[in-house]
């Protein structure tokens, strides 16, 4: 066991878990934030994505030793009020089913908003292609990213 620093959606979090212990299970277990879901535990659906320094990650696949000072950024921590572009267009598109997925689609999407603004549907496509839905939900959670892309900010952040 060994004590990691975390900064974990904004706040400082001090976690006691073995090194190779991945990113999901200290999310969940340990800090209590479930909105991150453990989909199939080797980077495959993204139903634990995540955000790390901005970026998308699969949490499942990052061991607590590699995060370092890295901020990390969870479904819970997108937006405060959950009034994320967004998760106002996953609401208004009528996107989920079971919602199973949802959490690491929106967190995939966000990144996508971040790095391109107006992004294309064959943009979103291929971002999002890589996050399943047991629903088969992928016409929806396409028309909610680009409606969300109409309601965020046209500056490109680095």
């Amino acid at each position: 066991m060994a004590v990691f620093n975390l900064h974990v959606n904004g706040k400082e979090q001090k976690v006691d878990v073995a090194e190779d212990t991945p990113l999901l299970w200290v999310l969940r277990d340990h800090l209590r934030l479930v909105g991150t879901k453990f989909g199939c535990g080797v980077g495959q659906c993204g139903a634990c994505t995540v955000h790390m320094d901005g970026a998308p990650l699969r949490s499942c696949l990052m061991p607590v030793n590699a995060v370092g000072n890295a901020k990390i950024t969870t479904i819970e921590g997108l937006s405060e009020k959950g009034d994320h572009p967004l998760q106002k267009a996953w609401d208004e598109v009528d996107v989920p089913q079971c919602g199973y997925c949802q959490s690491g689609q929106i967190m995939t999407a966000a990144a996508l908003l971040k790095r391109t603004p107006r992004p294309t549907m064959e943009e979103i496509q291929n971002t999002m292609h890589g996050n399943l839905c047991r629903c088969g939900a992928y016409h929806r959670i396409r028309e909610a990213v680009k409606v969300a892309s109409t309601k965020t900010p046209t500056t490109k952040t680095k």
